[in-house]
């Protein structure tokens, strides 16, 4: 986040290792989810990211539960899953939610793909 704010931007940024829910949903809610539980712990503005990655023959999993795929399965199990599919291709989806720290105000989220 620093490097694409740069050195012009007016925020210090500072990373805070927090434990945060895992939350199960779609990728935009489980940010603003672990966004609003991170401000709220932080009692201030936060930025919290979260990757996904998606193969397009698994109808888009496992999309935000990689960690867990990756614990079990490893990378040589994600490839045996794919094994049976002329499709192999895939996304990844990096999402920023922040939160000024006002509860009353909605999370911003900020989306990046790539192919």
């Amino acid at each position: 986040v620093t490097q694409i704010l740069g050195d012009s931007s007016p925020y210090t940024l500072v990373a805070r290792k927090i434990d945060l829910p895992e939350y199960q949903g779609e990728p935009d809610e489980i940010s603003v989810q672990k966004c609003r539980e991170a401000a709220r712990q932080v009692q201030g503005p936060v930025i919290v990211e979260d990757t996904c990655l998606c193969f397009n023959a698994l109808g888009g999993l496992p999309g935000p539960y990689i960690k867990w795929f990756l614990e079990k399965l490893k990378p040589e199990g994600l490839y045996k899953l794919l094994a049976g599919f002329e499709d192999k291709s895939a996304y990844a989806l990096c999402t920023f939610a922040f939160s000024t720290g006002n509860p009353e105000e909605p999370v911003k989220l900020f989306k990046g793909q790539t192919h």
